[in-house]
């Protein structure tokens, strides 16, 4: 079964072509030029099945829709469920949880099958406990490094955005803003760790992901995984466990 999956992100829509247990081929493009999904989906053939975790609004729903339609398929968007391939959701309300935050702990759990701090680090952060009998626990939600950075620049006299690198004592303001980004993320991380460990979970693996994954892994104590796209992974998963086959969408009358 080919399945085409795509995370549409506050600042990217990524996407891969998943075929027989590997990715043919994956790829992105900025949010905001979503309208070049269709050109970067030309390369390739038909795929059976169109999943799509979107947080990105209406307007990223839409350019991906058109997209699809070279295809003659519809598109299946994801939305957060009671439960769904061994993950259970105890948010007050299933609905109102990201369907990104829903795929990747659905990934993390195919993966892993045991506790996990499930992180996705883009934009935003987000840190999400998953217990050890498949249960959503409950999660948190940061602002991403560069949302850091720009609320200091934007709210502070003399803090520009520039360059800057971590460091255990830093010693330039640029590194002082940028090692305080990294620890504010790594600390929440080991926090999420920490509740779990107190609730009477076993140690749980942290599983992170997103673009700023690789800055913050090396700051975490503890079992780390790094896993590309696992938004995509659990869309993926998703799409096998209740298989909608592409097809063209219903004519409508007038149109």
């Amino acid at each position: 079964m080919r399945i085409l999956a795509i995370d549409a992100g506050n600042s990217r829509i990524k996407w891969g072509v998943h075929e027989d247990g590997s990715w043919l081929t994956q790829g992105w493009v900025a949010t905001g030029q979503a309208a070049r999904l269709s050109r970067a989906w030309a390369r390739f053939g038909r795929p059976d099945a169109i999943v799509a975790a979107n947080v990105a609004g209406t307007r990223a729903a839409g350019a991906i829709a058109a997209a699809a339609r070279r295809f003659g398929s519809s598109v299946r968007f994801v939305r957060s469920a009671a439960e769904q391939c061994g993950v259970k959701n105890s948010y007050a309300d299933p609905r109102q949880l990201g369907a990104d935050r829903w795929a990747a702990m659905i990934g993390a759990w195919g993966l892993h099958h045991g506790p996990c701090v499930v992180v996705n680090a883009g934009t935003t952060v987000t840190v999400d406990a998953l217990g050890g009998g498949g249960v959503f626990l409950g999660g948190m939600i940061v602002a991403g490094a560069d949302l850091m950075r720009d609320a200091l620049a934007r709210n502070t006299a003399g803090l520009r955005p520039r360059p800057g690198r971590f460091a255990f004592f830093p010693s330039r303001t640029a590194d002082a803003i940028e090692s305080g980004a990294v620890n504010a993320l790594a600390g929440a991380v080991e926090r999420m760790v920490r509740f779990m460990r107190q609730a009477g979970e076993a140690a749980p693996l942290t599983v992170l992901s997103g673009g700023a994954a690789q800055v913050i892994a090396p700051q975490l104590n503890g079992a780390v995984e790094v896993v590309d796209n696992l938004v995509l992974e659990g869309l993926v998963r998703i799409a096998l466990d209740s298989p909608v086959v592409s097809r063209r969408p219903p004519r409508i009358p007038g149109r």
